[in-house]
């Protein structure tokens, strides 16, 4: 913000030393000291030549004012007196500036003040008298050699050149520099900014750089007959007199080339301006200003390339000087206006290119400032806003419409709107930032002190007080361009103050009581906002609906639901991974506690009913609407809990051996014991896994007992999640939710998974106790030998009986221990069927063993039924239909075995299905029966009897050993 100084100044509210020069850099070493004493020659020589042609007669300056009085310059000789209020300064909008009227001050300013226009013009473009003296005397004796002639008509620098010599200077180094800057002028006029393109291959061209080049090296000799000379001026006149223009054939076209001419003519009217007193325009303007033009001659300018170079000296003065004299701002704008209808009525390229230079250059100044007026202005200042926004706007609208491409379509009259519309919302995003700062510092020195208040709680208020401000300060002055100028304000505002809610929610976790203050205050600010646009588009032509709709709103309730939402996906992330670490370390001890359930499965629905009650603790007035969410996802970590804790229990197939390839026994004799090892060896050797599965068969965290564990914890689970539904349900009938509204069984994947689990372990221990723990004495050992006493059941069933009552112990709920043992059985059964069907080549049975069989089945039955204290009979009876209906297959003669199997085997008319005279293969589908064909040849081939060794030797070829 600008501040004043000690002498009443206004200290610059824009910077000024980067303002860009929109007429074009010379390409050539002229100095601004050379360049000045080339534009005063022109004026000189211009004031000259409109003195009708008369003779004039130089006059020294150290004669006295009295003698240039006298002199026959009459326009530069005009004597300066009090003049009425200037014209000029009047159409431009520049006040009169009173000047200080003390006595001593008037003497002081009399004494110094130049005698004549000449005297002053000398004076504001600081030329020392002895150049003007050169400079009036060259033209007199010019005017004496060429009377009658046009100052246009001539070539300035070539006639100047030839009137002095070496000894009219000072020294030699002087005059050799003052020749050098004519050459360049030359240059710079007919070489490399000429009036009309030139051919770079034109010998004129050509010879003139070659003479420049030599004279840097070697001063040109510019006497009457020198030979150099003349040929100088002859190719400078060649030159010089390329014209487009038949209407003023004897012009000489040597300095109206742009840019040198805009630079010169720049100079002349920088002159206008007090060299005294730098943002003062001097009294004199208007007759000054009458004799600067007529230059336009010498220099190619109209009225058009003269209001805008002049708009651009008033603009560039103004800021140059430190942004003090507003009027000369004021007056850049007033040229403005003329400046628009003069590019209407041209075509001219080159006036184009600067035009669209020069206002560019002005439009981008300005707007450094306009892009965040409230670092440049204030109330005290308000009205040099609306000077710099007009100029700016005035700039835009004559670009538009010079380039109507580069709009994208928008209509010219939109151009000012569509700009004000962009400063608005450049210096609302600016100044918000600014509150930001200011709040993040304030905090700093706060930090300590105990409730205060949130940051986006005093950046609310804060922003509130920034859209009243904008209101009542800036809006008046934008609203002459832009109807909706507080729309516009608090809608970015209002945009703004959004992102940070966004940033604020995603940085949090859950609701707190200072989020809850947050959300209250962004609500209120965004009703003030809202409020203020809608009443200042009370009368525009979509009622504010645009602007209304640009602010989207802040949705608390959303906002609340959304960081609901976050809150539990936290709480639902940290249970998972609490799941995952804390199964890694489960023991799964059946000592842990009484009911001999997992620590972890009372832990995980701990949590599950603290993050219950949390939920509905929230301050929030949605919790039916969100419970679903929550449950679902606490569903999700018990099923997975759940299905973690089965993992690697194992399954049926699992544990059951793989069927060993189909034999034939020696008919009548007895294996030996030593070959009958072997081949349980090579039998245990092939029990193999299906593809994918474990059975961690020595792992101690899959135990049987460890097993049973997991199964407790299941059911455990499956009877806490009826509690945690009906502790929903309270929470909703406390919070005034009618029950009818609330939809029950939400932990549907967890019921669904213990129930599966429940089953899955039931099995897998039931199979991993037949078939592993017990292997060495049941499907290994059971009748390995021979059907004897010494090779019955017993043995098994007594180690079976020593797992039931550790099994019972372990499992204490009746259903679950009831289905565990139900499983066991089944499993003993089947694996009762495989020692006789597919026991491997270790066992043979005859019709005599046939009765002690069907007595060992009786006696495990009996060992589920337990005298009526195991398994009800029904049940044992349902699971043994299997194993009753194949046990009579083994009291059946050899013979009539042989026939049923054929007759199983032969297709409907009675022949064999098969090419050859062999009997087919039946498949193995292990539906064992007494009517199932692989059945009744495995009983054949079990059957130690040397009729179904030929008869399976004979059909099969089956072999006698693995």
């Amino acid at each position: 913000m600008p501040i004043e100084n000690t002498a009443g100044y206004m200290i610059p509210v824009l910077p000024s030393n980067d303002l860009s020069y929109p007429f074009g850099q010379l390409g050539l070493d002229l100095s601004d000291s050379e360049l000045r004493e080339t534009a005063y020659e022109i004026f000189v020589g211009a004031c000259r030549s409109s003195g009708g042609g008369r003779p004039l007669t130089y006059v020294s300056q150290s004669s006295g004012r009295s003698s240039d009085k006298a002199s026959s310059l009459p326009s530069l000789q005009r004597s300066l007196t009090l003049t009425a209020a200037s014209k000029v300064k009047k159409a431009l909008g520049i006040k009169h500036k009173k000047k200080n009227n003390s006595s001593e001050s008037n003497a002081s300013s009399t004494e110094n003040r130049p005698a004549t226009i000449g005297e002053l013009m000398r004076v504001q473009m600081r030329i020392s008298e002895q150049i003007d003296s050169r400079v009036r005397r060259a033209l007199l004796r010019i005017a004496a050699g060429q009377l009658g002639r046009r100052i246009e008509s001539i070539v300035l620098p070539i006639e100047l050149l030839q009137q002095f010599k070496s000894s009219d200077f000072p020294n030699q180094r002087e005059y050799e520099v003052w020749q050098k800057r004519k050459l360049k002028v030359l240059e710079a006029g007919l070489l490399l900014h000429p009036k009309l393109p030139l051919d770079r291959k034109d010998p004129s061209a050509q010879k003139l750089r070659q003479i420049i080049r030599a004279a840097h090296d070697r001063p040109i000799e510019t006497g009457k007959y020198s030979e150099a000379f003349q040929t100088l001026r002859t190719i400078t006149m060649e030159l010089a007199s390329r014209s487009s223009d038949d209407y003023t054939p004897d012009t000489c076209h040597w300095a109206d080339g742009s840019p040198l001419n805009l630079r010169l003519y720049q100079i002349l009217l920088e002159a206008l301006f007090d060299v005294e007193e730098p943002t003062s325009m001097i009294e004199e303007v208007d007759e000054v200003l009458e004799l600067v033009k007529k230059t336009w001659g010498i220099l190619g300018i109209d009225e058009k390339l003269h209001n805008l170079c002049f708009s651009w000296v008033l603009f560039n003065h103004y800021v140059s000087t430190g942004q003090v004299e507003n009027d000369f701002l004021f007056a850049a704008d007033n040229l403005l206006l003329e400046i628009k209808k003069d590019a209407k009525s041209t075509l001219d390229s080159v006036y184009t290119k600067t035009l669209c230079s020069t206002l560019n250059s002005m439009l981008e100044w300005a707007e450094r400032g306009l892009l965040g007026y409230h670092e440049s202005f204030y109330r005290g200042n308000i009205d040099l806003m609306q000077s710099i926004l007009s100029l700016a706007l005035s700039a835009a609208t004559i670009l538009a419409e010079e380039n109507p491409r580069e709009n994208g379509g928008m209509k010219v009259i939109d151009v000012a709107n569509a700009k004000v519309d962009i400063y608005i919302r450049s210096s609302m995003r600016k100044a918000f930032n600014q509150e930001i700062e200011k709040v993040r510092v304030s905090r700093k020195s706060t930090k300590s002190q105990l409730n205060s208040l949130p940051s986006l709680c005093i950046l609310a208020q804060d922003v509130t007080d920034l859209a009243f401000t904008e209101k009542e300060i800036y809006s008046p002055i934008l609203q002459k361009w832009h109807p909706l100028a507080v729309g516009v304000a608090v809608a970015t505002l209002h945009s703004c103050f959004g992102q940070e809610i966004k940033k604020f929610v995603s940085g949090i976790s859950e609701l707190t009581p200072g989020v809850i203050q947050v959300l209250i205050a962004a609500d209120k600010l965004e009703k003030d906002l809202v409020q203020m646009a809608v009443e200042d588009s009370v009368n525009s032509d979509d009622g504010g609906k645009s602007i209304i709709q640009e602010m989207s709103p802040y949705e608390a309730e959303g906002v609340i639901v959304d960081l609901v939402k976050s809150w539990i996906k936290t709480r639902v992330d940290r249970l998972e991974e609490w799941v995952d670490r804390t199964l890694q370390q489960e023991e799964w001890d059946p000592r842990a506690n009484r009911e001999r359930f997992a620590p972890s499965a009372v832990e995980v629905l701990r949590t599950i009913d603290e993050t219950l009650e949390a939920f509905f603790l929230l301050p929030i007035p949605m919790h039916p609407d969100l419970l679903p969410e929550l449950m679902s996802g606490l569903d999700r970590c018990l099923q997975d809990y759940i299905l973690k804790a089965k993992s690697g229990s194992g399954s049926r197939r699992s544990f059951l051996p793989i069927l060993p390839p189909l034999t034939r026994c020696k008919g009548g004799s007895k294996l030996n014991g030593v070959f009958k090892k072997k081949d349980r060896l090579q039998i245990s050797q092939r029990r193999k896994l299906l593809p994918n599965t474990t059975t961690n068969g020595n792992d101690s965290s899959h135990s049987i007992q460890h097993l049973c564990v997991r199964v407790n914890t299941f059911h455990y689970i499956r009877k806490d999640l009826e509690v945690l539904e009906k502790r929903a349900i309270a929470h909703l009938k406390s919070n005034g939710i009618r029950e009818g509204n609330f939809i029950k069984k939400h932990f549907e994947l967890s019921l669904s998974a213990c129930v599966e689990a429940i089953q899955q372990v039931c099995e897998a221990t039931a199979y991993k106790v037949i078939f592993h723990e017990l292997d060495h004495v049941f499907y290994n050992g059971l009748y390995t030998t021979e059907v004897s006493s010494s090779s019955r059941i017993e043995p098994f069933l007594q180690e079976l009986e020593q797992n039931l009552e550790i099994i019972a112990e372990t499992v204490q709920e009746n259903t679950i221990r009831t289905r565990l043992i139900t499983n066991i059985m089944r499993a003993s059964f089947e694996g009762f069927l495989l020692i006789l069907l597919a026991g491997g080549p270790s066992r043979n049975f005859t019709l005599e063993d046939s009765s002690m069989i069907q007595e060992d089945f009786k006696f495990l039955m009996d060992l589920f039924w337990s005298n009526g204290d195991g398994l009800p009979s029904d049940l044992i009876g349902k699971h043994s239909v299997v194993v009753k209906g194949v046990l009579p297959l083994l009291g059946i003669d050899t013979s009539l075995l042989i026939e049923k199997f054929k007759s199983l085997v032969v297709d409907n008319d009675g022949h064999v299905s098969s090419t050859k005279s062999r009997l087919p293969l039946p498949p193995t589908t292990e539906a064992w029966g007494p009517g199932e064909a692989n059945t009744v040849l495995r009983v054949l081939c079990y059957r130690n009897d040397k009729e179904a060794t030929v008869f399976l030797k004979k059909n099969y070829n089956f072999p006698k050993k693995l």
